[in-house]
């Protein structure tokens, strides 16, 4: 089946850089995708948006490259609830994948075992209106009490401006919640401003919330260059997720968001992705927890 990709959406960077930073041994990318290809795993006709394919053999080829020893593959919204792209994946890693999927509350309890068996160990509920149609919250609350019982967890994706109200529903969940990318701040907003201060104090008063820390490119103001004598670029993003980072140092993830869905302005090269890392987590402790510890724990804690 052809698909032709949303005029104007980019495809990923072809070339990354090598990293100067090398990460620690056994690090996750906690936070990547795959997409298609299309002619093997359709995208969901309810989709907002077409993507460039990138299969896992290009994911894993990313991962090698970077120095990284897993991935986690969390579902894209472009296949909706088919998981079998996302699945495939897993069940060629060699057991270096664990996945986040997405469900219906028609899901059966067998089919939910077999994504268990797969590799999976979440679910995600996204809350970003321009992305994926509203959900009833009754819904998924069900499909959480249900996940609970295998020992999975949550994960949400929103914006920070509608934090006031999805705060209720959000503390409800019975299970560990996993904020994608520090809930989408306003970087135009002060890191000591009310927003920000709102995310912090949700993480704060509740000990099963963490973040990933993650998508500089996608939440930065200035930008992919170095500005103003600054070593790196996205300079903007570093106060506010290694504000996170230290103050909540067993309860953050990492990852690179690869193949980088719904970008416009630039592709990130995915290299200098991974050297913004010890910007953000300022020692070999903090980096080992990042990328090594927490992920390990969260999704593969069988292995102690």
């Amino acid at each position: 089946m052809n698909f032709e990709k949303t005029p104007g959406w980019l495809d990923w960077y072809a070339k990354p850089s090598k990293p100067r930073f090398q990460v620690p041994a056994g690090s996750v990318d906690a936070h990547c995708h795959v997409f298609g290809p299309g002619a093997e795993f359709p995208y969901a006709p309810e989709r907002k948006y077409t993507p460039c394919d990138a299969s896992k053999t290009q994911l894993y080829a990313l991962r090698d490259h970077l120095g990284f020893a897993r991935n986690v593959v969390v579902q894209a919204t472009c296949h909706g609830a088919d998981n079998r792209a996302m699945v495939d994946a897993l069940v060629h890693s060699g057991g270096k994948a664990r996945g986040v999927a997405t469900v219906k509350r028609s899901i059966s309890d067998a089919e939910l075992q077999a994504l268990h068996q797969a590799g999976v160990r979440g679910v995600r509920f996204n809350f970003v209106k321009r992305l994926v149609d509203f959900t009833p919250k009754d819904e998924l609350m069900d499909i959480a009490a249900r996940i609970q019982k295998l020992g999975w967890h949550v994960v949400i994706y929103f914006e920070a401006v509608d934090l006031p109200e999805l705060w209720d529903f959000f503390t409800q969940l019975p299970t560990t919640v996993v904020v994608d990318h520090m809930g989408r701040p306003d970087l135009s907003l002060a890191v000591d401003g009310p927003q920000f201060a709102l995310f912090e104090r949700f993480m704060r008063e509740h000990a099963n919330v963490w973040s990933k820390v993650s998508c500089p490119e996608r939440l930065s103001i200035t930008g992919p260059k170095a500005l103003n004598g600054e070593q790196h670029a996205y300079q903007d993003v570093i106060p506010f997720a290694r504000r996170i980072v230290e103050q909540f140092p067993d309860r953050v993830l990492w990852g690179t968001d690869w193949p980088h869905p719904n970008l416009k302005d630039h592709m990130p090269d995915d290299g200098l992705l991974v050297d913004f890392i010890p910007h953000i987590a300022r020692t070999t402790e903090l980096q080992r927890k990042l990328l090594v510890d927490n992920p390990m724990r969260l999704y593969w804690p069988e292995e102690g």
